[in-house]
């Protein structure tokens, strides 16, 4: 991979950390406000005529997009997201931005330690060591025996463990299928997820809200486009630090728009976690370069 590619990697990264980030900000007001699932169901139908659109005007059309050999994974990915989508808005609601997304923040060290099993790769002491201190780090932002426990922190926990396996799965499709069939299936599975159990959930909406949920839908969609396109023009253990950013941008926003706090474990906790995940990332591109 050359370096210009590896530098536009970088920048559709840290546009997609941005764009999440004010996601997650406009999904908040919206859960607030409506039904989760309703919220989740209507961003999905953006967003599975935006892939659609998309998968029409390339070479092939439709289906040349949906083409697959692996459906059950594509379909599984696709599902897998939109959950994932939904756990962690209900997150937000219950814990605010800054906290949901210290917490978050650990699933790339998720991702090293299920690297293993999932993908058959080899994960050193090193790397090893870099998960322990990120464990220690989720300890000091819920300070278990010191403070009464949150039950909510289980709910962006939980939301970390999906997404972690979502961006396997995403590794794992990439070796067969190209960045718009991912992207074709995601869109349509989640879509068709939503559909089934939300349409149960609708609300009348005001017209400004529907104004937020059209920047939703729209900031949903380029967000995973410019996603699955970062990780097509560059090595995922280049960029993949650079994801952090989406917790300095959230925290900002939930500091300034939605004026939550920082407490000290959290911060702690928080650099901590950023720590360990940017050690382990670096440990896997020096072994993947030995391997080259």
């Amino acid at each position: 991979m050359t370096q210009k590619n590896t530098r536009y990697g970088v920048g559709l990264m840290l546009l997609t950390t941005l764009i999440f980030a004010s996601q997650d900000g406009i999904s908040r007001h919206l859960a607030d406000e409506y039904n989760v699932l309703m919220v989740v169901m209507i961003r999905y139908w953006f967003f599975a005529a935006f892939v659609i659109a998309v998968a029409a005007r390339n070479a092939g059309g439709i289906r040349a997009a949906a083409a697959t050999t692996q459906p059950v994974l594509q379909a599984f990915r696709g599902f897998l997201l939109a959950a994932e989508v939904c756990v962690m808005v209900v997150a937000f609601t219950l814990l605010g931005l800054v906290e949901s997304h210290a917490i978050f923040a650990c699933y790339p060290l998720i991702v090293a330690a299920l690297s293993g099993p999932v993908l058959g790769e080899r994960v050193s002491w090193r790397r090893w060591l870099a998960i322990f201190a990120g464990f220690v780090g989720m300890l000091i932002i819920l300070q278990p025996g010191i403070r009464v426990f949150q039950p909510e922190a289980l709910v962006a926990l939980t939301a970390a463990l999906m997404f972690a396996l979502y961006a396997l799965l995403n590794r794992l499709a990439a070796r067969r299928d190209s960045a718009a069939t991912s992207f074709f299936w995601t869109g349509t599975m989640g879509a068709i997820l939503m559909t089934a159990i939300g349409i149960w959930s609708w609300e009348n909406m005001t017209a400004p809200d529907w104004a937020w949920m059209a920047l939703l839908c729209v900031t949903g969609a380029a967000g995973h486009f410019t996603l699955i396109k970062c990780y097509e023009v560059a090595e995922a253990s280049a960029v993949q630090p650079f994801a952090y950013f989406q917790l300095v941008f959230a925290s900002a926003l939930g500091i300034t728009v939605f004026g939550e706090t920082v407490e000290w474990n959290t911060a702690v906790g928080a650099a901590l976690i950023v720590c360990a995940g940017l050690f382990a990332l670096w440990r896997e591109r020096v072994a993947s370069k030995r391997r080259r």
